[in-house]
């Protein structure tokens, strides 16, 4: 059996594939079937192309693309900013001050054990007197910085 797909099954193929990313959240399937269009393109140019070398071009340009995806254009979409977070999911949490507010300011550098909302350190500002190594509890967000206050050991 010798199988001879024409330039429009690749095109079928890859639309396929970019409509079933629909339904699966991967965004991974979308550039095996943008490889599929590409496939087809080159069928337009090359009809006589071997079966086995559009599917080594489809598996090329699929990971191509992908690689790319991972590697290059997902990290430039990432949202970095604070903004719009949850306000229950700061407040309350315990950090250590590493940085305390100098003399006549009160914005300092709070750590926490964990990340909270993907950072280790928050500025913050705090109306109570505190020095490095105390514990402080967040009361509030302000933009990008914590409002806290001394905590109390129970």
């Amino acid at each position: 059996m010798d199988l001879h797909p024409q330039y429009w099954h690749w095109l079928a193929f890859g639309m396929i594939l970019i409509i079933a990313e629909l339904f699966i959240p991967s965004f991974t399937v979308f550039w095996f079937g943008l490889a599929g269009i590409i496939v087809g393109s080159v069928l337009l140019v090359a009809p006589q192309t071997p079966f086995t070398w559009q599917l080594f071009l489809w598996a090329v340009a699929s990971g191509f693309m992908t690689y790319l995806w991972f590697k290059l254009f997902k990290p430039l979409m990432a949202d970095r900013t604070k903004a719009g977070i949850s306000r229950e999911a700061v407040v309350g949490e315990i950090g250590q001050v590493i940085r305390a507010p100098e003399a006549g300011q009160r914005r300092g550098v709070v750590r926490f054990a964990t990340p909270l909302l993907g950072a280790e350190e928050w500025p913050f500002i705090c109306e109570q007197p505190v020095a490095v190594g105390d514990r402080v509890a967040v009361k509030e967000i302000s933009g990008n910085t914590l409002l806290v206050g001394k905590h109390k050991a129970a």
